[in-house]
């Protein structure tokens, strides 16, 4: 329903690509070029401007971006009101989650939402808590699943579900033969940790502080940029980490990470769909109750 010539823009304003756009869009590069054009001949004005082998947004085109951000919206709820009159819901959800949140609870969730609502399409973009955040900002998502509660004044939090973080480590490693540590013992054991700006990493430098542990405390070994990366790295080392108990159902099944308490310490968190401040409706709120009738965890 959207204008696609409009479509077509603001997918070059956000990508600043050409070619990108394209691929994104399914259409050729010279038919982006053949848009953009046209828009700019409409408006007597050029919407980007060359520098080196890049473009950039001229000031007429970021005015014709933020419009356009508001317009996709509004046609957004024109879409899904009107099918609300013979109860169907269509269109296109973009959708931001963390990476624990992506890999290890939503797919089964967007399977059977899928079933349920086959004329809604789910996109959904990966990655840490910081990147998701900045993505609904940005209004390149609409609604967010995180790991952690930051303290943005422009984004509304909205708990979701429970999780713990525990201490983990391979079942081979010589520490697996304790069933406890002390807080202090952390101080001398090599860790891995998630990498700047993971809700994970958020949660435990918190939680330690509350002890009077600093992460600038902790032996760290190395900090990687996913869960799967962690748990793969925990079976080549004698390291420890800090995990999403829901990473880690298979493992602790199998017998091959081994989980060990820390004594009178417990990393414990929500889950939080995000969305911006004012009214929620639409496709995100279709989703957001969807996920949350019918989790289990």
């Amino acid at each position: 329903m959207f204008n696609f010539r409009l479509q077509v823009f603001y997918t070059v304003a956000k990508r600043l690509s050409f070619t990108k756009a394209a691929e994104e869009l399914f259409i050729s590069q010279p038919a982006v070029t053949k848009h953009i054009k046209e828009l700019e001949d409409q408006f007597n004005l050029p919407l980007f401007t060359r520098k080196g082998n890049k473009i950039l947004l001229s000031p007429a085109g970021k005015t014709l971006l933020k419009h356009t951000e508001h317009l996709q919206e509004i046609y957004r709820r024109i879409e899904f009101e009107m099918n609300q009159f013979n109860q169907t819901q269509k269109g296109t959800l973009h959708v931001g989650s963390s990476t624990s949140i992506t890999q290890y609870i939503l797919p089964p969730l967007l399977a059977q939402f899928h079933s349920t609502h086959q004329e809604v399409k789910v996109e959904l973009l990966n990655g840490n808590s910081e990147q998701i955040e900045q993505a609904l900002l940005n209004k390149d998502i609409e609604l967010g699943i995180l790991e952690s509660k930051s303290k943005r004044r422009e984004i509304h939090y909205t708990p979701f579900l429970k999780d713990e973080i525990v201490l983990v480590c391979s079942s081979k490693n010589h520490l697996a033969k304790n069933d406890e540590i002390s807080p202090e013992e952390l101080k001398h054991i090599n860790l891995l940790l998630r990498e700047p700006g993971s809700g994970t990493l958020e949660v435990i430098a918190d939680t330690l502080k509350q002890k009077g542990i600093r992460l600038s405390d902790l032996q760290v070994e190395m900090q990687l940029g996913s869960t799967e990366a962690i748990k793969s790295y925990l079976q080549h080392s004698d390291c420890m980490a800090f995990i999403s108990i829901h990473a880690i159902f298979d493992e602790l099944k199998n017998n091959t990470l081994k989980i060990i308490e820390i004594k009178e310490l417990q990393f414990l968190r929500d889950f939080y769909f995000i969305t911006p401040l004012g009214p929620l409706g639409g496709l995100p709120e279709l989703l957001i109750q969807f996920l949350t009738r019918n989790h289990k965890l």
